[in-house]
């Protein structure tokens, strides 16, 4: 794998800063609830068992809400210790025997489970480095079942060029269609403008992906 371009101390730096001094409810991508995500994933129609990664989740509201919808077996990643420590305070003992809490580096950190769905609001688009989409696509493979469900939100053709203070990339679904190969298969994708605390307006990009069996992927269409 590639080296990402940005150590992981930096990264991490920066974003336990981010965490650090702004309430949840102050960053850009607050949600005071994570509607969109949470209708696709109900259309993914997992047993209440099936491990679920929300990736860069921290001090998102989204496990607390898979957790009163009934799921049992939910990750929470993000390279941000201070993020996963606020997370853990604010869910307390609900989260005891249902939640793991994961610090990693998407980029290079190699996951140790395989999930049933891979949920990514606002992370994938920071890869704006070949070798850090590479590393992050190499983790996403290894860690989705085959079967399994991606649902994905970068911002939009139409969304910002930078986020909290660093560059992004912008995605249309053809994009990820060709970045992500035939073995994924979108189901739906829609775009959302999300309002952020201060006033803006950003446009975000939700996919929804399936991971095809092996059997299935040759000759397998591409958007």
């Amino acid at each position: 794998m590639s080296e990402p371009q940005a150590s992981r101390e930096g990264t991490q730096r920066h974003w336990d800063e981010v965490h650090s001094s702004k309430d949840p409810d102050e960053v850009s991508w607050y949600q005071p609830e994570p509607g969109l995500s949470l209708e696709l994933i109900e259309r993914a129609e997992l047993p209440a068992n099936a491990p679920i990664l929300d990736l860069g989740g921290g001090t998102s509201s989204l496990a607390a809400h898979l957790l009163e919808g009934g799921h049992r077996d939910v990750t929470v990643a993000d390279i941000s210790s201070a993020a996963l420590e606020r997370a853990r305070r604010e869910l307390g003992p609900r989260a005891a025997g249902r939640v793991q809490w994961l610090q990693v580096d998407v980029r290079s950190d190699r996951l140790q489970r395989r999930y049933a769905l891979w949920h990514d609001r606002a992370v994938f688009h920071f890869m704006v480095d070949a070798a850090d989409r590479d590393g992050y696509l190499d983790n996403l493979r290894s860690g989705l079942r085959a079967g399994g469900h991606l649902v994905l939100a970068t911002f939009g053709p139409e969304g910002p060029m930078s986020c909290s203070g660093l560059p992004v990339r912008r995605y249309g679904v053809e994009e990820l269609q060709r970045l992500l190969g035939p073995e994924f298969r979108v189901l739906s994708s829609q775009v959302e403008d999300h309002s952020t605390p201060g006033g803006d307006v950003q446009q975000f990009l939700y996919a929804h992906f399936q991971r095809l069996d092996s059997s299935a992927v040759e000759g397998a269409p591409a958007l």
